[in-house]
């Protein structure tokens, strides 16, 4: 698989700078949103198969990646505000939007509250209503990718051998090394993520106190899910549990399912799979 670097810009979000990378095709128009310690090289590998039969577009959230990092103001309608000043700044009308983990929550909630600017959107292995058992069990999976930020360490690759010790990244592979590379930053001592572990605490903070559910009768436009059968470090810390399914498929009014056997909530985005693939083209193309 050959893999394209997008076009690095700057957009304008909600009073803050948001950096936006572009990889260059035809047809749909699809911004990505990366989920919550993440940045916009997450998609590397689906831009190289999603592309050039469509454009993709992808954000680093605030305070990710070399977008604004304000010391406050991560919630979710900070994050809707963003991605529609910035459709605004690119002159763009409607969107598809694809999201992973809290990208698809986000992604819901623009197309909750800003359905005539929402052509369809795609949510990967996010976006469903956990009962607080299940939140528990994602909380202590994540764990690791929380642990990693603030701190320094003597080099980049040192940082990398940490990395490459978490099951759910195996295969490693360039990509997941580029991701790395871009979110990490020289500082005083070696290098460090450019992630400050207080904004995304405030972050969590502010996720809990919201209701994915509440959003899924609002949502009128076509929505893909896409489900990692294999959970995170387990079959038991699903994100998308098969009642959280249901549920949204149930309660929003266009809504189909797509579960991608043997992938876990972060393969499910960094690896090639021909099966996910497929369903995305299918679900843009209709």
């Amino acid at each position: 698989m050959t893999m394209t670097d997008p076009i690095m810009k700057k957009v304008i979000g909600d009073g803050i700078t948001i950096q936006l990378a572009v990889w260059e095709g035809k047809g749909s128009q699809v911004l990505c949103v990366h989920g919550l310690t993440a940045n916009c090289r997450c998609w590397d590998i689906m831009a190289s198969s999603l592309t050039p039969e469509n454009t993709l577009l992808a954000i680093d959230l605030r305070g990710r990646g070399l977008s604004d990092k304000p010391s406050a103001g991560y919630s979710m309608r900070h994050h809707i505000q963003d991605i529609f000043c910035v459709l605004d700044d690119l002159k763009q009308e409607k969107i598809v939007l694809m999201g992973h983990s809290l990208g698809a929550f986000i992604s819901l909630a623009f197309a909750a509250h800003y359905p005539e600017r929402t052509e369809k959107i795609i949510l990967m292995d996010g976006g469903g209503q956990l009962t607080q058992d299940q939140w528990e069990k994602v909380t202590i999976a994540i764990k690791p990718s929380l642990d990693r930020l603030g701190q320094v360490f003597p080099s980049f690759e040192a940082y990398v051998t940490l990395m490459k010790q978490a099951p759910f990244f195996q295969p490693w592979s360039p990509a997941i090394e580029n991701y790395f590379r871009y979110e990490s930053e020289a500082v005083e001592g070696g290098v460090r993520s450019r992630i400050n572990p207080a904004n995304i605490q405030e972050e969590i903070k502010n996720i809990q106190q919201e209701v994915p559910a509440d959003y899924y009768p609002k949502v009128t436009c076509p929505v893909l899910i896409l489900r990692a059968t294999n959970g995170i470090l387990s079959r038991d810390d699903l994100v998308l549990p098969e009642s959280a399914v249901e549920k949204m498929v149930s309660e929003i009014t266009d809504a189909r399912r797509a579960d991608i056997d043997g992938m876990n909530h972060f393969s499910i985005l960094f690896q090639p799979n021909a099966q996910r693939d497929r369903a995305i083209r299918e679900f843009i193309q209709k």
